[in-house]
């Protein structure tokens, strides 16, 4: 019962989301914001992505910060990493209107803290009580806050990604890039001009109904991208998410490259000129690890979610402990030099450089890392945790290290099950080396799950 007290119950592995109108709704919103404003106060830098119901959540954002006392600077149509940026520079708070990779239905609220990272799980539930008991603490007439509007405020995130490069990197080379019609389409292109690039778009105008692909940029939603890169004979084609906190890549083939593969390029290439931690969950590839070791690096697992891997890197600076690098394994990175959050357009960016340095095309780059296999599934269950519980005593006899979920270790062979944060559902990850040992286990694991299942 004591655990039950602790747990997050609106908030998931990052923010709230739910279909605009029908979960996620102006009343939500405000009491989000108005719970937000009773915790915190000063100036809160607000913003949303290209979501055709985001300005309307957008001013239920705003109305309950203003209502607490807060005054609020309105920076429009931005990335989150953009709005964190800005945060991190000169703001006590923020909170960002969008549902990331989420279909265009969908809407959701992040709220930000001022170091720029997204709120922790314990002030995330002091946050829920106060909205659950409605102790809002809201402020008379004459002490509500103020509104202003700084839309211009996203050159300085532009700016600051593109100091993190020597002046003129990318020049010769042409990027396609697919914003997917979302809040990148402000940044990125941009960004990479800057770099000296020059740029193609599928999918550069800003429209929250995502006519050309859904926000998730799947292999399978990248053909328009893959076609423009095989067709101008780009160096990579680029694509991000909703909120353009993530980055995936195609090569000059126009092929995807897999998110794991794309951490450890660009891990390889970090560690090569530094040395340190790289941070990253315990759902991601082994294959990392294996590249940062090469390279003299060390690496550190934690919980799944962006938010424990900032965090911890942080942390870990604090401590006098030089860190490289983090990220999760589906195109969401970190660059501790820049920001602690993901950063698709950085991670744009970075790709330039690689490919700068090296002199080879992404297609050899990729091909000279080391191969691994992973196959990925969901189980849907109505009660994840009372399964996993059931799983755990299932698997006794195994080597597990509980940092999240069960992560069950045979050298280097391992598998992940976790109950899903946002979904009812369970996560089920497996790698190994070799194929045929990857396919084995897995068959292995769904055995297992399959006597713990109701």
């Amino acid at each position: 019962m004591k655990k039950d007290k602790r747990a997050k119950r609106l908030f998931g592995t990052n923010g709230v989301r739910g279909v605009a109108g029908r979960e996620m709704t102006p009343g939500l919103v405000f009491q989000i914001a108005a719970a937000f404003g009773s915790m915190r106060s000063g100036r809160f830098a607000v913003g949303r992505d290209t979501r055709t119901s985001g300005e309307m959540l957008l001013s239920a954002l705003k109305a309950g910060l203003l209502g607490t006392g807060c005054d609020v600077v309105d920076c429009g149509v931005l990335p989150i990493p953009a709005l964190q940026f800005i945060v991190k520079e000169e703001f006590d708070g923020g909170a960002m209107i969008t549902a990331s990779h989420n279909p265009p239905e969908y809407n959701g609220v992040k709220i930000i803290e001022a170091d720029g990272t997204e709120m922790g799980d314990e002030d995330t539930i002091k946050l829920e009580h106060i909205l659950s008991n409605h102790s809002f603490a809201v402020k008379p007439w004459d002490s509500v806050g103020r509104e202003t509007s700084a839309p211009d405020l996203i050159n300085r995130y532009i700016r600051a990604v593109v100091r993190q490069f020597p002046a003129g990197i990318g020049k010769g080379m042409l990027v396609a890039v697919d914003p997917g019609s979302g809040p990148a389409c402000r940044t990125t292109p941009e960004i990479l001009r800057e770099l000296g690039c020059r740029v193609l778009s599928v999918n550069g105008f800003m429209d929250g109904t995502f006519p050309g692909r859904l926000p998730e940029p799947t292999p399978e939603g990248l053909s328009a991208l893959s076609a423009l890169v095989v067709s101008s004979g780009a160096s990579f084609g680029v694509a991000h998410d909703g909120d353009a906190d993530r980055a995936v890549f195609v090569d000059e083939k126009g092929k995807y490259v897999e998110e794991n593969q794309e951490f450890a390029l660009i891990a390889r290439h970090l560690c090569h000129q530094q040395k340190g931690v790289v941070v990253t969950p315990v759902s991601t590839s082994r294959l990392v690890e294996t590249v940062a070791l090469a390279e003299g690096c060390t690496v550190q697992y934690t919980k799944v979610g962006s938010i424990h891997v900032a965090r911890t890197m942080h942390a870990l600076i604090l401590d006098n402990t030089p860190v490289v690098f983090g990220g999760e394994g589906n195109g969401g990175l970190i660059f501790p030099a820049h920001q602690f959050c993901r950063d698709g357009g950085m991670t744009a960016a970075t790709m330039v450089s690689i490919l700068a340095s090296e002199g080879m095309n992404l297609s050899d780059l990729v091909a000279r890392l080391p191969k691994r296999f992973m196959i990925k599934e969901k189980v849907k269950t109505s009660d994840a945790p009372q399964v996993m519980k059931r799983l755990k005593k299932v698997l006794s006899g195994e080597q597990i290290d509980k940092t999240d979920g069960l992560k069950i270790i045979r050298g280097s062979t391992w598998a992940l099950v976790r109950a899903s944060g946002t979904e009812p559902l369970i996560r089920i990850i497996v790698e190994s080396d070799d194929k045929t040992s990857a396919e084995t286990f897995f068959g292995e694991i769904k055995r297992s799950l399959g006597e713990a299942l109701p």
